[in-house]
């Protein structure tokens, strides 16, 4: 396995030409050297070190759980940002937008079902628990987070960075690029998050809204995909044809890009929503149990109460000798 760290083409002064991408070439082109593969081992080691907690007191936190947060959404992150497709997503349009994909919708949607703020606030004690629950409630995080708000960020982000300079900037500045691979993460995790997640956070829509809003957000990716399809122009303008790749296209590799998103949008969107409905299924079914116990209780307290009275009108019908 060869680690590597590919630089631009601008960076490397248009001498580092990749080889052609295939499947192999995302196990032996590593990339290990960005923040975002930093973030993911501290967060993997924090979640890590929060069950371990619980455990210690004897606490049991749900395998699920566990495994969404850390193979479903740290591991798909990883996928996209330390292996070979890092390697290529300044190369071949349709790579990043896999990657796009993974780090805007995959990735947010598995960490939200990891519940990490319900851990952390079942392992942090005192000043620590008051002060993220002042984090979680605080007045930028109850805007950040109302659903509209973070659809409407969710969603024009992307016509904003792929219709302007600012992709083509994101990929000849090493810097910017990593920026924006966070910002994809955290733009999906705003999004997702109040939608799908099991932590207590503000604005938590009851479950058709939720579903309504995640609905109102498949034709966007069918537009901005079939935009990109039928762009007569290059996104990044003349960036992909200087990089002199004989192995690749940029008209055809950008027609796949905007496919990729078109259907890898509504694959997700589609999975999401089915999530949501059974999550919906499980809340009504936990509601219906816990009013068969509250009238269970309530008709075992009336038959007490009958019993009582019952048992003091015979009292009285049937006084005791007094003689």
């Amino acid at each position: 396995m060869q680690l590597v760290e590919t630089p631009t083409w601008l960076a490397a002064g248009g001498d580092t030409v990749l080889p052609p991408f295939t499947a192999a070439s995302i196990f032996t082109e590593i990339h290990l050297t960005s923040v975002v593969a930093l973030f993911l081992l501290v967060a993997a080691a924090l979640y890590g070190y929060g069950v371990y907690k619980l455990r210690l007191r004897g606490d049991q936190w749900p395998v699920g759980r566990a495994v969404a947060f850390v193979v479903g959404g740290l591991g798909s992150i990883a996928a996209v940002t330390v292996s070979g497709v890092e390697a290529y997503d300044d190369t071949l349009l349709s790579v990043h937008m896999v990657q796009h994909m993974v780090l805007s919708m995959v990735g947010p949607i598995f960490l939200a079902l990891g519940a990490p703020v319900t851990l952390a606030l079942r392992t942090l004690h005192g000043t620590s628990r008051k002060t993220l629950l002042s984090a979680i409630h605080s007045r930028v995080a109850r805007v950040l987070t109302f659903p509209l708000v973070a659809f409407g960020i969710f969603v024009a982000n992307p016509f904003v960075l792929y219709f302007t300079g600012l992709y083509r900037q994101t990929l000849e500045h090493a810097w910017l690029h990593e920026l924006v691979h966070v910002h994809f993460i955290v733009t999906g995790c705003l999004f997702f998050w109040p939608l799908l997640g099991l932590d207590p956070l503000p604005n938590r829509w009851p479950y058709p809204a939720r579903a309504l809003l995640m609905v109102l957000s498949v034709p966007f990716h069918t537009v901005l995909g079939l935009t990109i399809m039928q762009s007569k122009t290059l996104l990044a303008g003349d960036y992909y044809p200087n990089l002199h790749l004989t192995w690749s296209n940029p008209w055809t590799d950008q027609v796949t890009a905007g496919g990729i998103l078109w259907a890898g949008g509504e694959i997700v969107s589609v999975t999401m929503l089915g999530i949501l409905v059974m999550q919906w299924i499980k809340q009504s079914e936990r509601e219906a149990r816990r009013i068969d116990r509250a009238l269970d209780r309530q008709e075992a307290e009336e038959a007490r109460a009958a019993a009582r009275a019952s048992g003091a009108a015979i009292k009285i019908t049937n006084p005791p000798d007094v003689g």
